[in-house]
């Protein structure tokens, strides 16, 4: 088995390589979606609502039990959970478990840089788990999956293929503004932070 990786500046995006994992053989128990959530764009059902519910929801532990999936698929599975360090986000699959301590759906213990071992513990080298957890901090969608070896390239190909961010690029970009690792202590990312960031990215190109 091997773990894949890819960050996506959108949702869109990222559920669209979930699909074509789970279209491509990745069973759904294999494959995680963890999305940022701080602008509230989920609230449990797909719609949209007031982002001044979001946190107190994630914050309770609201949809823990979904991140374990469910049936029809994995992003029918979608919950709203709180990851220290990340905020409030819309996750389904094994890492988002791993990430929050998720044991017969409900959160035990603290999850203090619970998703740089949730990746780690899967295979993914520190120092790129520590540049995924800051992507998803600041606005991003990560997806992950377990795959046998047959179909590693296959993996690899969809997440790349469905606009994946370089993520040594994304490195080199959070460096140069100071950044040295992902700080589960650190402050919920803002969504004017977010909207700087993508435009600062938009002038570049």
């Amino acid at each position: 088995m091997k773990t894949v990786t890819g960050l996506f500046d959108n949702y869109e995006d990222a559920s669209g390589a979930v699909a074509e994992l789970e279209a491509n053989g990745v069973p759904d128990s294999d494959i995680s979606i963890v999305a940022n959530n701080s602008t509230g764009w989920y609230d449990g059902d797909g719609s949209a609502r007031d982002t001044s519910d979001a946190g107190e929801d994630a914050a309770s532990g609201a949809g823990v039990g979904a991140v374990l999936g469910g049936a029809g698929g994995l992003l029918a599975g979608l919950g709203i959970i709180a990851i220290p360090g990340v905020g409030p986000v819309v996750a389904a699959g094994w890492l988002a478990a791993t990430a929050v301590g998720a044991i017969g759906g409900a959160a035990v213990g603290g999850a203090a840089g619970g998703i740089i071992g949730a990746l780690t513990e899967s295979g993914v080298p520190e120092r790129d788990a520590h540049a995924y957890a800051e992507g998803v901090r600041r606005g991003g969608t990560l997806v992950s999956a377990r795959v046998a070896d047959e179909l590693a390239d296959i993996a690899e190909r969809i997440l790349r293929e469905s606009r994946s961010v370089d993520l040594a690029e994304r490195r080199r970009e959070y460096e140069a503004g100071g950044w040295t690792g992902f700080d589960a202590d650190a402050e919920t990312y803002t969504a004017d932070e977010m909207a700087g960031d993508r435009a600062r990215r938009a002038n570049r190109i």
